[in-house]
């Protein structure tokens, strides 16, 4: 293995209740690269990221990230799934939802100083400190996508993993992702699923394709 590589798959397949998801799946990715994961829905591109994770375990193959198994690293990745568990209309402010991505502690747990400082770091990073206090659900789409992302930083992770980051959000708000994105990945190596071609277009990252 590479010192450079983050993320090795060797023949990695899955299935769902006998069904195929993924089948000899290869592919390694480098430190610092960014990656774009392309197909429709239903593609195998959320049960790729979960394996990243380790929340799923693949039928047969091997997954190395930094040379350990996913579970070992969990702490060192920052994650975004596609449909946030998360009731929008739920009382919660945008900087305790950020807070939320501090993945030792429970959402009722005590937070100490530095931990709220990194939320509002992370907001202040994709530039929504100034709604920290205000309530998640009177947030517009984008703002909530953004402090979802701000969420999966506060670890202050090496590899960033987000699951369609641009669902139902307008143009203006995919070229300010773009924009937090791009800068994010000058220190962390980032893989984005996404079925959204214009949104890939946009990024000019390495691609992969799953039909």
């Amino acid at each position: 293995m590479s010192n450079s590589d983050v993320i090795i798959f060797e023949d990695v397949s899955f299935s769902y209740n006998g069904f195929i998801a993924l089948e000899d799946v290869n592919f390694r990715v480098k430190k610092g690269d960014f990656v774009s994961i392309v197909g429709p829905n239903g593609g195998g591109k959320t049960t790729l990221i979960k394996l990243m994770l380790g929340l799923l375990k693949p039928a047969r193959g091997k997954i190395h990230v930094f040379g350990e198994s996913p579970e070992q690293v969990r702490t060192r990745i920052g994650y975004m799934p596609q449909y946030a568990q998360l009731d929008p209309d739920f009382p919660i402010s945008a900087v305790n939802v950020a807070l939320m991505g501090c993945l030792h502690k429970k959402i009722s747990g005590n937070y100490s100083k530095p931990e709220k400082q990194a939320a509002q770091a992370a907001l202040e990073e994709v530039g929504l400190l100034n709604l920290a206090g205000h309530p998640f659900s009177e947030l517009s789409g984008g703002q909530r996508q953004r402090v979802l992302i701000a969420r999966a930083l506060v670890c202050k992770p090496d590899i960033l993993l987000l699951d369609e980051p641009t669902a139902n959000v307008d143009a203006e708000v995919e070229e300010k992702l773009h924009q937090i994105l791009r800068k994010l990945n000058e220190r962390m190596t980032i893989i984005v699923a996404t079925h959204d071609l214009g949104f890939v277009s946009m990024l000019g990252t390495i691609v992969m394709v799953y039909k």
